[in-house]
């Protein structure tokens, strides 16, 4: 279940909070709506909950908050807003990375597609999808660590009377499964309908908090629904009655030859039409909203028709067909029938059961256990600290099925293989071009070459799709800033540098000998180390991209800065170090040589001194400077992230 105690936000300049002292419940086994007019502080009371917004109040799911959950996604199943992912990958492929980001087996992406009924959209892009398949996408996300809880803002916003049925159809199959579902809605109607309990709340105050039934009884007032071809007539005739009679009663004309009319009955209603020769198609009473003025949509047509599992009662109340799904420790099974969401798989069953706070409080949550202190003794609710973006519980896998979900990577690859072949002929072409430098395809006018480029605008797109379609943050907000998400990235995208740097050589020498003949692809006689400084090149402007995109959270920021490392940091380095010296370095070999009586295996020391040497370089030494700059700035920025 879940338990919200005084949920307030943050004060705003001259006006009151959004959300001013909420406290409400959502059981297990119950759908419970939260209803209120837009702007009425339904958003900000579910990011309160979720530790996505600073304010004060706390919420248990389940008897724990948030933040003292090891794994909250497989808790809390959270729908905020459209699905935030890359609109060029797939469906399916954007579930199967959440699954990595979930730690759930694969196989989970096909039974929530299943069960959200998209299975044959498995191949759509995202961003070609309708409103309602991007809602029964959403959905699915949410389903698919098989969370206990659903946490759902306006889920049937936007959708059609059959995907409403649909969607709330799914909702109370998955309560009666023992789930425990918090959505929210602007409909009074809608809530009364889908719901078991309501809790309505009024420019950021809880007005009420009520059973279904109570709901309809007290805050709906009952209407008479007609439908004629002459409705405006009519409703100038019933305001005309009204008047003569001195009696309170509205009638709203809803467009084409509906008519709501407040205060009335059918017979009344059917006698003013029969007197004046009005044909009537339909009249009917009805539980309608909180009458005229009131601010709520009205549902589509066609909305009497409940969801299945459903029965009405009182007047168009609907309650579980049966009376045990009120009961959250009753835990029945799912509806059965063709187009049932009988498929959704059950949340977990564990019992509820509150886990106690530690008993030694760690050293970081001492100052925060006094501030409670304070806070407790002042009479005010607890801070709300915002809970950092989740990481994912499998980063390697997540960032391979994220680099191979869209097309950007292989286009970017096939057009430096394509740019580099065709600089390396030209360059062939124009001659005076030393043998390293024409296989490489790098001019002295460019610098760096297109393969270093393109690596470099691979690893900025790690991060910088990260931000711009941050799929592990339900809210759109930042990615986490962890150190094993930081590796995988590192690892992926030097990777594919490598790949890069090799299949950019085997193209240029390729094309060379188709072109020129074997003259022009002769192999340097110093092609080790020349391969090792080419290898370590590329997959260094990788790295340099992957840590300047997730430290400026941009794309082009990355590419930016791999840039200017030849332009900016090698004038420099070079700078610093020019110039006689007093000293000279004695070679990292005969230092070890003379000072290790023991050699090193395979002549470890003349490698390591290779690879000295190659730092030593201008480019090496500012490629190295850069890395160790752009890390201990990312280090930082993560720091200061976790410490506000």
């Amino acid at each position: 279940m879940i338990q919200a105690t005084g949920l307030t936000s943050s004060p705003r300049k001259e006006l009151p909070p959004a959300v001013d002292d909420v406290s409400f419940e959502a059981h297990a086994g119950r759908v419970t709506a939260l209803l209120g007019a837009p702007g009425a502080g339904k958003t900000t009371a579910l990011r309160l909950m979720l530790e996505l917004q600073r304010g004060r109040g706390i919420t248990y799911f389940r008897g724990r908050p948030l933040h003292r959950i090891p794994h909250p996604a497989h808790e809390v199943g959270v729908l905020l807003g459209d699905v935030p992912g890359h609109p060029a990958r797939t469906v399916r492929g954007h579930l199967r990375m959440l699954c990595a980001a979930a730690g759930v087996p694969v196989r989970r992406a096909d039974e929530v597609l299943e069960a959200a009924g998209i299975v044959g959209l498995r191949d759509e892009r995202l961003g070609t999808l309708s409103r309602g398949m991007d809602r029964r996408l959403g959905l699915a996300c949410a389903l698919l660590p098989d969370p206990h809880t659903l946490v759902l803002d306006e889920p049937a916003r936007g959708l059609s009377a059959a995907e409403n049925r649909w969607l709330y159809g799914t909702l109370r199959a998955y309560a009666a499964q023992g789930g425990t579902v918090l959505c929210t809605t602007a409909d009074p109607k809608e809530a009364a309908r889908i719901a078991d309990r309501v809790v309505t709340l009024e420019r950021g105050r809880l007005v009420a908090d009520q059973e279904a039934a109570d709901f309809s009884r007290t805050r709906l007032r009952p209407r008479v629904a007609v439908r004629s071809p002459h409705a405006a007539r009519l409703s100038a005739l019933l305001a005309q009655e009204a008047r003569a009679t001195r009696r309170s009663v509205e009638a709203v004309h809803e467009g084409g030859n509906r008519l709501c009319v407040y205060g009335s009955t059918c017979a009344d209603v059917g006698e003013v039409a029969f007197r004046h020769g009005i044909v009537v198609h339909q009249l009917a009473d009805e539980i309608g909203d909180m009458g005229p003025g009131a601010g709520m949509g009205e549902p589509a047509p066609g909305e009497q028709e409940v969801p299945a599992g459903t029965a009405v009662r009182d007047a168009g109340d609907p309650v579980p067909a049966d009376d045990t799904a009120h009961d959250p420790d009753h835990r029945p099974g799912a509806p059965d029938g063709e187009g049932s969401p009988a498929s959704v798989s059950p949340p977990r069953r564990e019992p509820e059961e509150a886990v106690a706070e530690d008993a030694r409080p760690a050293p970081r949550a001492r100052s925060r256990r006094a501030a409670r202190t304070r806070d407790a003794a002042a009479g005010l609710p607890p801070s709300v600290s915002v809970r950092p973006a989740p990481r994912p519980l499998r980063p390697l896998r997540y960032e391979i099925r994220r680099a191979t979900g869209v097309g950007t990577g292989f286009l970017v690859g096939a057009a430096v293989l394509v740019v580099s072949a065709l600089t390396a002929v030209l360059l062939a072409r124009a001659g005076h071009t030393p043998q390293p430098r024409l296989l490489a395809a790098w001019p002295r006018e460019l610098p760096l070459p297109p393969a270093a480029l393109g690596a470099g605008l691979l690893g900025a797109l790690a991060f910088g799709d990260e931000f711009r379609h941050p799929a592990l943050a339900a809210d759109r907000g930042t990615v986490p800033r962890r150190l094993g998400l930081l590796t995988a990235k590192l690892l992926v995208a030097s990777a594919t540098a490598l790949v890069l740097a090799v299949l950019t050589v085997g193209c240029d020498a390729e094309l060379l000998y188709l072109v020129y003949g074997r003259e022009a692809v002769e192999v340097p006689a110093d092609w080790l180390p020349l391969s090792a400084g080419w290898l370590g090149l590329v997959a260094g402007c990788a790295c340099a991209g992957v840590l300047a995109a997730g430290v400026f959270r941009s794309t082009t920021a990355g590419l930016a800065v791999v840039v200017a490392v030849p332009l900016l940091v090698v004038p420099l380095v070079h700078k610093a170090t020019e110039g006689p010296a007093a000293r000279t370095p004695v070679p990292l070999a005969s230092r070890l040589r003379d000072g290790v009586p023991l050699r090193w295996p395979f002549g470890g020391e003349r490698h390591l001194d290779a690879v000295l040497r190659l730092v030593a370089q201008p480019v090496g030494g500012a490629l190295t400077l850069s890395l160790a700059a752009l890390l201990c700035a990312y280090v930082l920025t993560g720091l200061r992230s976790r410490v506000r």
